[in-house]
């Protein structure tokens, strides 16, 4: 996360992993131990506040100065399951992706080039003491990548309203998750042979197997809830129509795949609409 990122473009849908306590070294172990029987755990909106706090002093800072000591929190079959934060380096990887994103001058004017080269700096030294180091989170703005869909089963979504508003989220066991991103790679290495969407999802299918087997993979989609109309929210299904998709491939239906393709588009059209017009 970054000023540029966070601000310009505030509106973000998550993957995040929740390992269950055993899967971490103490001490930190213990720290989530301890952390995630507090009664007043963060929320996701906390998380973004904090974040941008962090991040709007003047003169600007690139990422956080201090590594987050948080994390979400959830119990999966009685185990409690921890997701950290790791806003310091996810602020890092941010960093990186930023000329992509931005045009030069604008780059340049929230983060000069010297607070840059800094922070990667930083970044440097850091990694060589942490070699193995991997966020818990992936962060994608205006958009749910089509490849996280891939993870998750109409079934397993979630359409709510919780205390910090409305909630549209996926949550599959990592076994299940694994399990469709080979399966989505054999249909779609058969059926396209190479492309963005297959080195997008072999990226992801990596990610996965840092974690541990009894993890949990959520999909939130965040910010985005506030750029779709209520009625269409409702009625997004787009894992349902990437497994149809799938399916339709597998089976050799290029006209089947092509209708689960276009109602994808139609729907993410709308808020990259919202994201042109911001």
């Amino acid at each position: 996360m970054t000023v540029a990122s966070s601000v310009i473009v505030p509106y973000a849908a998550y993957l995040r992993v929740y390992e269950p306590l055993a899967a971490f070294p103490e001490p930190e172990r213990s720290h989530w131990a301890r952390y995630a029987k507090r009664d007043d755990l963060p929320g996701a909106q906390d998380e973004l506040r904090r974040s941008l706090a962090d991040l709007l002093p003047v003169p600007p800072v690139a990422v956080p100065v201090h590594e987050s000591a948080d994390a979400f929190v959830t119990v999966v079959d009685g185990v409690t399951c921890v997701c950290p934060w790791r806003t310091r380096l996810r602020g890092w990887l941010a960093l990186e992706e930023l000329p992509e994103r931005l045009p030069g001058p604008l780059l340049d004017a929230a983060l000069p080039p010297v607070v840059r080269r800094q922070a990667v700096a930083d970044y440097e030294r850091w990694l060589e003491r942490n070699p193995d180091a991997r966020p818990w989170i992936r962060s994608a703005t205006w958009h749910v990548p089509v490849r996280w869909f891939v993870l998750f089963s109409d079934k397993e979504r979630e359409y709510t309203k919780g205390d910090e508003g409305l909630i549209l989220r996926y949550r599959a066991p990592m076994v299940q998750a694994r399990r469709r991103v080979a399966r989505g790679l054999k249909v779609l290495k058969e059926a396209l042979g190479e492309g963005p969407l297959i080195d997008g999802l072999v990226d992801v299918g990596r990610w996965l197997e840092e974690f541990h087997p009894r993890s949990l993979v959520e999909l939130d989609y965040g910010g985005l809830v506030h750029t779709v109309p209520a009625g269409q929210l409702e009625d997004d299904h787009s894992a349902a129509d990437v497994a149809e998709g799938l399916a339709a491939l597998r089976d050799g239906d290029g006209e089947r795949a092509g209708g689960a393709y276009e109602r994808l588009t139609d729907r993410w059209s709308v808020v990259r609409g919202r994201q042109n017009a911001s």
